[in-house]
């Protein structure tokens, strides 16, 4: 399977620069100093972040043409709706390792950088396989499709964080302490460097988007094989990710319907990979389905309220 990308050897160099600038000036000049974010706070960056992925869009239309504006922007939309299920689990992490409420932006910044690095990696592994074995878009399919059911039918449990195997590997290996020490990740004790109770909080959240980055990826090769706008439209969904966990953490169990959206988007595209050599399904028409599903979840969720379950 030929894959051909935009992105030149320059692009991916300037767009990296620019992504660590961004990164830099949030930790290093804004949330310094770590605080409480508040709805107000948290709703100025969420649209900060929107927008810049918006004018970054308009310079991939200008550039490369409305056929790849729109891929962007379709796997820009998916990711952010498949994302909104991180914040549910961001919720629990935080709850259950009663993080301060202080802390919670330092951890996930750290978690999303991370975030970042895991899934350029999986992007370009997912690409390499699709040129090389273009039976493998009918895996990706296939397990969409399954995730998309088992999403849909499984019912809701209690989250059993103890049971986590990468904080249980973590707990053997490294010595923690008792008490958090602010924003630091280690501390020296008894003379010896022990973690505090953050990092493994920074290892679960790490080992979450994991998880759920193997759903969301191939999710976004259904759209576009182009692994420059995969991983640009992955990337700036990411980023504005905490700021929609501190404007949506203490509404999200209000969207009740919002888990049925998120399957049937999941199927869909994955029913997209598996037909894609019997029938092409538009970016535009792709677009307009994932929005549609997105769309008519929250607003059945917010118009029905009074049956309201956790997700």
């Amino acid at each position: 399977m030929d894959i051909e990308s935009v992105g030149t050897p320059g692009s991916w160099i300037g767009f990296s620069i620019f992504i660590l600038m961004l990164l830099t000036l949030d930790l290093g000049v804004f949330h310094r100093r770590a605080h409480v974010v508040n709805v107000q706070e948290a709703l100025v960056w969420s649209l900060v972040w929107i927008g810049a992925a918006l004018l970054f869009n308009v310079g991939i239309y200008h550039r490369f043409g409305v056929e790849r504006a729109l891929e962007f922007l379709t796997g820009y939309f998916i990711e952010k709706a498949l994302s909104v299920d991180n914040i549910f689990i961001f919720v629990v992490i935080f709850s259950h390792f009663a993080v301060p409420a202080a802390l919670h932006h330092r951890v996930l910044f750290w978690g999303i950088l991370g975030a970042l690095v895991m899934r350029g990696f999986f992007i370009v592994l997912g690409a390499a396989l699709l040129q090389r074995f273009h039976w493998i878009m009918y895996v990706f399919g296939g397990f969409l499709v399954l995730a998309g059911i088992k999403l849909l039918t499984q019912k809701d449990a209690e989250i059993d964080l103890n049971r986590n195997l990468f904080l249980r590997l973590f707990r053997r290996v490294i010595p923690v302490v008792q008490d958090y020490h602010g924003a630091r990740f280690f501390v020296v004790e008894d003379g010896r460097r022990q973690a505090t109770p953050l990092l493994p909080v920074l290892v679960v959240v790490e080992a979450t988007d994991l998880v759920f980055a193997v759903d969301s990826i191939p999710a976004i090769f259904a759209v576009t094989t182009d692994p420059f706008i995969v991983y640009t439209s992955n990337i700036f969904a990411v980023l504005g990710l905490r700021a929609l966990y501190f404007l949506l953490a203490g509404t999200i169990s209000q969207f009740q319907y919002l888990k049925i959206g998120l399957a049937l988007v999941l199927a869909f595209v994955g029913t997209k990979m598996l037909i894609v050599d019997v029938y092409k399904i538009s970016v535009t028409a792709s677009l307009a389905v994932v929005t549609a599903l997105i769309g008519g979840s929250v607003a059945v969720s917010m118009l029905r309220p009074q049956q309201l379950t956790k997700i």
